[in-house]
């Protein structure tokens, strides 16, 4: 009994794991956006976040039949890609919308699969492709992309799998919540420029749908981005439990019987 007992805790431990380390990421996420004194640690996942952004703008050109030139991310944190052709109604949202899918697939992927290490890898090859392939050499965006591709490639190779989830944890929130850490932003400034780069829901609002202003288009944005993260927080941690649990009371109910 006492064996049974301990093997049923040991399972029950390894189940609440990963809402542990979820849990630590959305605390560290919360930490580096609130507390000043974090900004170094901030600043360059807000770079690779604009990497991600930007990244999304060109994919979509790619997507609609046009061409992804190149992309760049200024020290400042904001971001700038450069496509010709393409539809613009997909470009244009495709940065913050695009940044929202990968975090929120980045997320499930990690939390629901539990291969942490590999996808660490898998990320890893994938920016520093879009770094070799759409940014100019030493420029920022080169630099985030290898940057971040080596950090994440060395901790795929040396950390541990909890350590891994826990980082690709801290970079699936962040990207995902752009939308939402930007619509101040772009709820204040609705003119077609913000610090100096152009604004997705200003441009939208002026290229694609010009009777509907750009507040609209922030608040759609970040609405969809929201539900995109509830999603993953639901089907790769919410929704396996409550499948184990209704598994193991039928269990439970038909030795009853």
């Amino acid at each position: 009994m006492f064996k049974v007992g301990r093997m049923n805790s040991q399972r029950s431990a390894l189940r609440r794991h990963p809402f542990a380390i979820a849990l630590a990421a959305f605390v560290v996420a919360f930490i580096a956006w609130q507390v000043p004194q974090f900004d170094f640690i901030m600043y360059p996942l807000r770079l690779f976040v604009t990497f991600i952004h930007e990244s999304g703008h060109g994919l979509a050109a790619l997507i609609s039949g046009g061409q992804f030139n190149r992309m760049v991310v200024f020290p400042n944190g904001s971001g700038l890609a450069m496509t010709t052709g393409g539809a613009r109604w997909l470009i244009l949202p495709a940065g913050y919308l695009g940044a929202a899918a990968f975090g929120a697939l980045l997320f499930f992927f990690n939390n629901r699969f539990h291969h942490s290490r590999a996808l660490s890898t898998v990320i890893a090859i994938m920016v520093a492709l879009m770094a070799v392939l759409y940014t100019d050499f030493l420029s920022t965006a080169f630099l985030v992309g290898l940057g971040f591709a080596g950090v994440l490639g060395l901790l795929a190779w040396k950390a541990s799998s909890d350590l891994n989830r826990l980082v690709l944890n801290v970079l699936a929130i962040l990207c995902a919540l752009n939308a939402v850490t930007d619509l101040f932003s772009l709820v204040r400034n609705t003119g077609i420029t913000l610090n100096g780069v152009r604004n997705d829901a200003a441009a939208f609002s002026a290229e694609v749908m010009p009777l509907v202003p750009p507040v609209v288009w922030a608040l759609l944005w970040a609405g969809l981005a929201l539900l995109m993260l509830g999603a993953a927080i639901y089907y790769s941690l919410i929704h396996p439990l409550r499948r184990r649990r209704a598994t193991r009371e039928g269990a439970s109910a038909g030795r009853g019987f």
